[in-house]
């Protein structure tokens, strides 16, 4: 059985982490995906040589598996010649170069368009192909700022706060995929290829609905609320005995289940906690009432109780503790991979399952240039061809 995207073949010259995380997605799905990577050096991704395995980094291993990867240096005609014709036979790219770097070599959409009508291009750029900003590189730190996400995260009345996870890059990317497989599809009744395009800054927009809304409907400025929700009440993390756990009242029915098992049912009757509106306007209130019951007994008792009642509850993991969860393991979310360097090693799983072509998990990341003979043989090169690219420094093939 093959994933829903056999057959589909993905050229990836984007790196770090947005675009490698579409590309990655795409490859899950059963596309090949060929992951071009600049000489010298490779994605910048490999000098995050902290932590590593076998010298191998870690933060490169976790984002490109299940690519075949090949390095050519872009500024010498060999291997500008060798990413044309990849790009000529391919069904999708994806690039995350600034503005303007691409076409000089030769490489914009444009151009690629007349080489191949029926590519699917996509770019993931800071703040987007147009607009006053469109030259401007881009990062998740800077787009979580620019786009309010710093100034709602932490606590209330603390510095801005980045969220812990990179969440405007990860986000670009599955938006990047999104685009890509509509782009695919709407090339099966058209035949023609398209131009697919987002940034760091939509990507990171996009997380603020709740907050927008707030916005648009009062004009006032919603700010941090530490783990509690701007729009129900009690949903937030609480200490419990022995660590933390997460409890979410998100409806009137939950409510009245929580104060049952923390045993205090007046609380439902009480006039400051009577309704969502009623407890949100007195969190300040509620949450130490419901935070001095929690104290009372451990994490595991408190989740027992509270899932007895059918109220949505939680632990609040370290990493560790959510790779080893039971269901974690059942749902595949980790799995093995045998690395040419770093031997078996363990990798994030699928988070989206298919139950006629499900994708598998089959390749570990590639070392730098491992595939370069492989793909440029498919492309119809000779040895000898390949062995003089590899001398004059267009190519490197992994020895």
């Amino acid at each position: 059985m093959k994933g829903p995207l056999a057959g589909i073949k993905v050229i990836e010259l984007a790196q770090i982490m947005a675009g490698p995380t579409c590309g990655m997605l795409l490859a899950d799905m059963g596309a090949d995906v060929i992951k071009v990577e600049k000489l010298p050096g490779g994605d910048d991704t490999r000098a995050y040589a902290e932590p590593s395995i076998k010298g191998e980094s870690a933060p490169f291993m976790i984002l490109n598996r299940n690519k075949r990867g090949i390095a050519v240096n872009l500024k010498r005609p060999g291997g500008l010649e060798v990413v044309k014709k990849l790009l000529a036979g391919a069904d999708v790219v994806t690039e995350n170069y600034r503005k303007g770097t691409l076409e000089k070599l030769g490489l914009g959409y444009d151009v690629l368009q007349q080489l191949n009508p029926r590519l699917v291009y996509c770019a993931v750029s800071g703040y987007g192909r147009t607009g006053p900003y469109a030259d401007k590189g881009g990062f998740d730190l800077i787009a979580q700022g620019f786009a309010g996400i710093m100034s709602i995260t932490g606590e209330p009345g603390g510095p801005p706060v980045k969220s812990g996870t990179s969440i405007a890059d990860i986000n670009a990317g599955i938006l990047a995929a999104l685009g890509i497989v509509s782009a695919l599809v709407a090339r099966s009744t058209t035949g023609r290829g398209q131009r697919v395009e987002t940034s760091l800054m939509e990507a990171a927009i996009q997380q603020t609905y709740w907050h927008a809304a707030i916005f648009f409907a009062t004009g006032m400025n919603p700010g941090a609320t530490g783990s509690a929700h701007l729009l129900t009440a009690p949903y937030q993390s609480f200490p419990t005995k022995d660590g933390w756990i997460n409890v979410g009242g998100a409806n009137q029915a939950n409510w009245e289940r929580i104060v049952k098992v923390i045993g205090a049912p007046e609380l439902a009757n009480d006039t400051r906690f009577k309704t969502n509106v009623d407890r949100l306007k007195n969190l300040h209130a509620l949450v130490p009432l419901i935070g001095a019951r929690l104290r009372s007994r451990s994490s595991a008792d408190w989740l027992a109780a509270f899932d007895a009642e059918g109220v949505p509850a939680g632990p609040v993991n370290k990493i560790g503790d959510m790779l080893n969860d039971p269901q974690v393991l059942a749902r595949e979310m980790v799995v093995e991979v045998d690395h040419a360097k770093a031997g078996r090693v363990k990798a994030l799983g699928m988070p989206v399952k298919f139950s006629d072509t499900p994708g598998k998990v089959t390749r570990a990341a590639p070392i730098l240039g491992q595939h370069t003979r492989e793909v440029l043989e498919g492309l119809g090169y000779t040895s000898a061809e390949i062995a003089k690219l590899n001398e004059d420094g267009s190519v490197l093939v992994a020895s």
